[in-house]
């Protein structure tokens, strides 16, 4: 009971009296729906697990999710309309002016707005980013004797590598970001990355194996480029002496990850008070214990928190997304460039 407290106060903590009745009536709307339907928030990532679980506590929200990437997120939200089963996703950072674009999201500003960055988010609420990762190398040590520290090393290996759906995934899109960042390119310009890809196909060493916690456990992926929070949350599930996690060091980028709440969904109220509980102090802190990069600087977080992360120097040359525009004009055409100048040579 007193941990409910507790995740209740930190909830309300830094909010006036106007925002703290504004949230004690949103959260009374969300208990009387008294479910929220997301997509793409499974308890494998980010500690979405436990987040879920305390909004179940406190608000007597209940909670069901079903695992989709970025595109299908916004396909289903788009299809579906007025017949929603989903009511708030978890999409790439690429993903939300897309999904605003096709006019399936609705606007809430959580009462923590202003301690958002401007630059993560939407003028008007519909979306904004909620935590950060890093693209990152995770090797099977019985399976990559030499672990890789660069993309150079990659080519080296003779293990194979996996990314998962490029073309579909925010993850596996961002990877083909990351190695053509390192290589020369940048948002406008993932040609170098096609040429790093197309070679480890020439090689016979671009697996199409999906790097999901259960495969990576099975050992069925020797080495998988990944979300640094998802690499390291795999890691310690499984065997934290059986995996290396880097940071490529010569060159990586990093991202954030938004909510996005349906157009049309039938629970509104428990979407929005989703979205509150997640940029509260407790819901950025819940992120962080998912090994994620909470986007608001000012929640401190505990040093066993602290201590579960990749050290600062691992990231030295990983930098954010700063072309947006760009990015988001070759999100577009990944599947198509992928198909033409990868896949083409992964026979």
């Amino acid at each position: 009971m007193l941990r409910t407290t507790l995740i209740a106060s930190l909830l309300l903590c830094a909010v006036g009296a106007h925002a703290q009745s504004d949230i004690a009536t949103l959260a009374a709307a969300a208990k009387k729906e008294g479910v929220v339907h997301s997509l793409g928030m499974p308890d494998t990532w980010v500690n979405w697990k436990e987040t879920w679980a305390q909004i179940g506590k406190v608000y007597g929200v209940a909670h069901q999710d079903i695992d989709l990437s970025s595109a299908q997120e916004i396909a289903k939200f788009a299809a579906e309309k007025n017949n929603a089963t989903g009511d708030i996703g978890d999409v790439g950072q690429a993903f939300g002016p897309i999904a605003l674009k096709k006019g399936v999201t609705q606007a809430y500003k959580p009462s923590t707005w202003n301690d958002i960055p401007a630059w993560a988010k939407d003028a008007d609420g519909h979306w904004m980013l909620a935590y950060m990762g890093t693209i990152s190398f995770i090797s099977n040590n019985k399976l990559v004797k030499n672990p890789p520290k660069t993309w150079d090393d990659l080519l080296k290996g003779k293990y194979k590598v996996t990314v998962g759906e490029v073309g579909v995934s925010a993850q596996a899109n961002s990877a083909l970001l990351a190695a053509a960042i390192a290589k020369g390119g940048s948002e406008k310009n993932l040609d170098p990355a096609f040429k790093f890809f197309a070679e480890l196909a020439r090689q016979g060493r671009l697996s199409m194996t999906d790097p999901s916690v259960a495969n990576i456990e099975k050992g069925e992926v020797e080495l998988a480029v990944l979300w640094d929070f998802n690499a390291l949350g795999y890691r310690d599930k499984i065997d934290p002496t059986l995996y290396t996690v880097a940071i490529p060091a010569d060159g990586s980028v990093s991202a954030g990850y938004t909510t996005i709440i349906n157009k049309y969904a039938k629970n509104p109220n428990a979407a929005k008070l989703a979205r509150e509980y997640i940029f509260s102090d407790a819901g950025q802190i819940n992120l962080a214990r998912g090994y994620a990069h909470p986007i608001r600087a000012n929640v401190v977080l505990p040093r066993d928190v602290k201590d579960k992360l990749l050290p600062a120097a691992q990231y030295q040359h990983a930098r954010p997304i700063q072309d947006f525009a760009g990015w988001e004009a070759s999100t577009k055409a990944i599947p198509r460039q992928w198909q033409e100048q990868v896949m083409i040579f992964n026979q």
